[in-house]
Order: structure tokens, then C-alpha cells, then sequence
């Protein structure tokens, strides 16, 4: 299969999920109880981009020559006819001799035909890029930004954006923004109807600049006014550590193209120190890059199908995995309902093999996959092209992938403790002590 699909969003519930921000660490990370009944009235709100994620990465971009998408739409049934043209032109000239706010450019009214049509799809995972936002994707991807440290993605019952994800050691940690945290305002602007990627922009800007976060946090009985200074942030994706007992820790945020070099450094190392047994944390990965996660899993997974798409015109694509790295310790997942998209695929396929116990929350549910699709112009869209499916044939889209062991966050043992517990991760200790004895 080629490398021109990709798994992005996340989270995005992120979804998807251009995220304004990067990975969480496993103390600050993933932890949270899901958020509901926040805000009343919005049973009939329009649902918008829901992950997380980004998840959005892009790996690799495609022209749109190369997808046989041609420029002239002449010999197609086309939506653009000559009324359309008539009355976009009508419209034009009603707000450009009406409209009181603000003067409004040529180049912002083409902007919001383009992104209307995208829109029509009623899809939150397509969307249009601007050549000045697909510069700020790409720069994104890098591993490096100017923001609050956070991933952000939408919430899907109040279809707000929320906090997925914490990086150690950023402006976000230490102003203790916490993952599920709703974004109910950015500097005074309500998040209301806005894209993942208007709410990103908002919350990132210039070094230094403070940008004021108000927050519905649950079990707080008011808004929370969070100000937030931004700095420059890299963005690690992959922890490890060796626990007690030969039992090795590796926690990964995202998977971007730098994950596979990190994973692997990690697992080599923990090999190196004794490792005899293993504990994958997925918390709060919101995905990324699905060919960076399908190598990662050539370095665990036995022999056979890692996963398939399949696409509108029932075009399948596989991945495979030739079983040569197979891991030969006991195996402990850890997932949550901020795994999404890419850390499903991995945890899909885990679970189908039976190489490994999930311990968590069910996931997030994203089984399908987006491309970014650029333009000579510098501009892109984003588009849903094909679902995806476990080696087994699932397809997670919805619903998620249930863990072999449930076990709710505590919340109030983490946060509201002098001595601090992570008992999902206590938890997967145990499984994973069962399974080496």
C-alpha cells in the first residue's frame, strides 16, 4: 500500500484533530473522567471536527495530479453551473453593499465558499486549508511550535473543543490545564461552532503573548479563567522507563514520522536493561501518521495482516507485517477514550492477535482515513477516503475497541491526593505480573 493515506485525527472524537499542541506525558497524561452535561441546549448543535488529532499529521502529501484530479471539471456533472455563479455573485455584492461590521476582503469571501463546500460534506474530518493554515500543519508535523503544550480536539457530546492531552514541562502543565478540561472561550471568544483549526489558531500565537483559556472543568461548580503563556514547544513523542520487576514502561503520545526512530530507541533500550514483560501506554494518543504506526507494529507483531482500507469504490489496501521482531514478552496495553485512530490500529491489532491484554476504557472510535489533498495554489483539503479494518475484519468506526480488563480513571485518587495514583497504570502492573509469572 502506498503512502499516500493517512490516519490523521484523532481524537479527534479528536479526533480530528489538528492539534494545537503534541503529546501529554503518562503522569500528566490520558487521565480524566469523560465529561457530560455540560451544556444544556445544544441537543440539536451541529456536530464539528471531533479528534483529536491529529490527531492531524500529514506524512506525505500527494499533488492533485497525481490523484487524477484534474483542474476543469468540464465532462462532469458539477454542482458550480451558471445560476450558481449568478448568485454567488448576487450574494457578493448584497454583503459588500450591506454588511456594517467589518470591510470584508475578496480573498476571505473565496475563502468561505471553499470551506462551505467542504462543509456540505458533513463530514469533521474533511476540511479546507488555506495555503497560510497548511503552512502552519506542516510546521506542526515538525515537532515544533509556538503554543500552550496541549492536543486539543472536540468534545462530542457539547461539540466544544476540550484538552486531550498535556505535554510535561509546557506552559499548559503548568498553568494545570488537565485532559476532558472544556475550552469554552479563547481570550473571550466563544468556541462555539468554530473548526478544530479555527480553535488552534486562536490558542497559539506569538512567543511569550498570553492567551486567557476559560474552562468547564467537571466537579467545578464555575467557569475557570486559566491564562496561559506561550512559548516555543517540542513535542516528544515516545517516554520510556524501567518499573520493578523487569517490567518495562513505553508510552507513546502520537505517531508522527519521528515516532518510529524513538519507538524503536526505546524498546532497544528497555530490551537492553532486562526487560521481561512490557507495558504500552496509548492513553490519550490521539493517532497521527498511519504508516509510522504500522511500522511500529512490524517491531511487535507476528506474521500476517497489520491492517486493510478500503475505499468507495471497495479498492483494498493492506498492510503486512513478515514477523521477524516479533515481541517475545507478556504484553500490558494501556487505552482510554482519548485513544484514537492510529493507537487504534495498533491496539486493534494487538487485541486480534491475542499478543497482548488491553487494560482501560473503550476507545475513542475512528476507523476511517483521511488524505490532504494540496493545490498549486498552496492550498489543500483534507477528505475522508476509505474506512479501515482490524487484521479480524472489525471496523472500530463508532464504537471503539473494548479493553480485555476495564478500569475507570480515578480521578480523585490522581488529582486530589498528596500522593498522586495513576491506578490504571497500577492495574496494568498487576495484569502484567499475572501474565510473567
Amino acid at each position: 500500500m502506498d503512502n499516500n493515506y493517512f490516519d490523521i485525527d484523532s481524537l479527534d472524537r479528536n479526533n480530528n484533530y489538528v492539534p494545537d499542541n503534541g503529546p501529554e506525558k503518562k503522569q500528566d497524561s490520558h487521565k480524566g473522567m469523560f465529561i457530560s452535561g455540560i451544556i444544556v441546549g445544544m441537543a440539536s448543535a451541529l456536530l464539528i471536527i471531533c479528534v483529536v488529532y491529529l490527531g492531524t499529521r500529514v506524512g506525505q502529501l500527494i499533488t492533485a495530479r497525481e490523484s487524477g484530479i484534474s483542474n476543469s471539471i468540464s465532462g462532469m456533472d458539477s454542482a458550480v453551473d451558471d445560476s450558481v455563479v449568478e448568485k454567488l455573485q448576487t450574494l457578493e455584492a448584497t454583503i459588500k453593499n450591506y454588511f456594517y461590521l467589518h470591510e470584508v476582503t475578496d480573498e476571505e469571501l473565496q475563502n468561505g465558499i471553499y470551506k462551505g463546500m467542504l462543509e456540505a460534506l458533513d463530514d469533521p474530518y474533511s476540511e479546507y486549508y488555506t495555503a497560510e493554515e497548511l503552512d502552519a500543519l506542516l510546521t506542526d508535523t515538525e515537532g515544533i511550535y509556538y503554543g500552550i503544550g496541549a492536543y486539543v480536539s472536540i468534545d462530542e457530546e457539547t461539540t466544544l473543543p476540550k484538552i486531550s492531552g498535556v505535554i510535561e514541562g509546557t506552559p499548559a502543565e503548568e498553568a494545570q490545564l488537565r485532559p476532558n478540561d472544556i475550552i469554552y472561550e479563547v481570550d473571550g471568544t466563544s468556541t462555539y461552532g468554530l473548526s478544530l483549526t479555527e480553535v488552534v489558531s486562536l490558542i497559539k500565537g506569538e512567543e511569550n503573548t498570553e492567551v486567557i483559556l476559560t474552562i468547564i472543568r467537571e466537579g467545578e461548580s464555575d467557569y475557570l479563567s486559566v491564562p496561559v503563556t506561550r512559548r516555543r514547544v517540542e513535542t516528544p513523542t515516545v517516554s520510556y522507563e524501567m518499573l520493578d520487576d523487569g517490567m518495562a514502561y513505553i508510552e507513546i503520545t502520537e505517531f508522527d514520522d519521528v515516532t518510529v526512530d524513538q519507538f524503536a530507541d526505546a524498546l532497544a533500550t528497555v530490551k537492553g536493561s532486562g526487560m521481561r514483560g512490557l507495558i504500552l501506554d496509548l492513553r490519550a494518543n490521539p493517532g497521527g501518521s498511519l504508516t509510522s504506526v504500522v511500522e511500529i507494529a512490524r517491531m511487535i507483531l507476528p506474521e500476517g495482516m497489520i491492517v486493510y482500507t478500503e475505499d468507495k469504490n471497495g479498492v483494498r489496501n493492506e498492510y503486512t507485517c513478515d514477523g521477524s521482531k516479533e515481541l517475545e514478552v507478556p504484553l500490558v496495553v494501556l487505552v482510554d477514550m482519548n485513544s484514537a485512530s492510529a493507537a487504534e490500529i495498533l491496539a486493534g491489532a494487538i487485541q486480534d492477535y491475542g499478543i497482548g491484554t488491553l487494560v482501560g476504557t473503550t476507545t475513542f472510535g475512528k476507523g476511517i482515513v483521511q488524505q490532504v489533498i494540496p493545490f498549486e495554489d498552496g492550498s489543500a483539503i483534507k477528505l475522508t477516503i476509505s474506512s479501515y479494518f482490524t487484521p479480524n475484519g472489525r471496523n472500530i468506526h463508532g464504537t471503539g475497541i473494548e479493553p480485555d480488563v476495564v478500569c475507570e480513571f480515578d480521578s480523585e485518587a490522581y488529582y486530589y491526593s498528596d500522593n498522586p495514583v495513576d491506578n490504571q497504570l497500577e492495574k496494568a502492573k498487576e495484569v502484567l505480573a499475572g501474565l510473567m509469572e
